[in-house]
């Protein structure tokens, strides 16, 4: 395998996935425990594996997304978003915050990088198969990456502090902006 290819590879799934970071900080400090986490990283995997399926069929030449429906993923994020400041408005102060489930992260995974989908697709069909293989190998190590480095935010002391006291806010405000972005293009 091509080391350039490979460079190139984690290159364009760290500059392609940079908002995951704040994402993942996210949803790490709402996590509870090791079961918590386990959950985000199962969800962020789930999301990634989705996002990879597509890019890869559009590289075979499906076509499964028409020009501009990419950029309507937007709304999933915006949904969760509203749902999550619900939930936060009217949680009792004694009750827990609720945790995200591995689907509602998978969701936001992929809904955030649905924009990646018209970035991965021309570099996937222009490789080979063997070039394919790379990506995709190299971009579910950068995942992995993704996944430790937002644990590791997310239990800095300062951090888990600002986490601990405005995530049940910070959350819903992050999902309904990336939506709002990814609904006007911005990515």
């Amino acid at each position: 395998m091509d080391v350039g290819l490979l460079g190139r590879a984690a290159a364009m799934f760290a500059v392609t996935n940079v908002d995951d970071l704040v994402l993942l900080a996210v949803f790490f400090g709402q996590a509870a425990g090791r079961r918590g986490a386990l959950k985000v990283v199962a969800g962020q995997f789930l999301g990634f594996a989705a996002i990879l399926a597509v890019s890869v069929a559009g590289a075979l030449g499906a076509g499964l997304l028409p020009d501009g429906a990419v950029r309507w993923l937007g709304v999933l994020p915006v949904l969760l978003g509203i749902r999550a400041a619900w939930q936060a408005w009217n949680q009792d102060d004694d009750e827990p915050p609720p945790a995200a489930g591995v689907l509602g992260i998978a969701t936001v995974c992929f809904a955030n990088g649905g924009d990646n989908v018209g970035v991965y697709v021309p570099a996937f069909a222009a490789t080979g198969p063997a070039g394919l293989v790379g990506y995709v190998v190299v971009f579910l190590a950068g995942v992995a990456v993704w996944c430790a480095a937002g644990r590791f935010l997310a239990t800095r002391p300062g951090v888990a502090r600002v986490l601990a006291r405005w995530g049940h806010v910070l959350l819903p405000l992050v999902l309904i902006a990336l939506g709002v972005l990814i609904l006007l293009g911005a990515f």
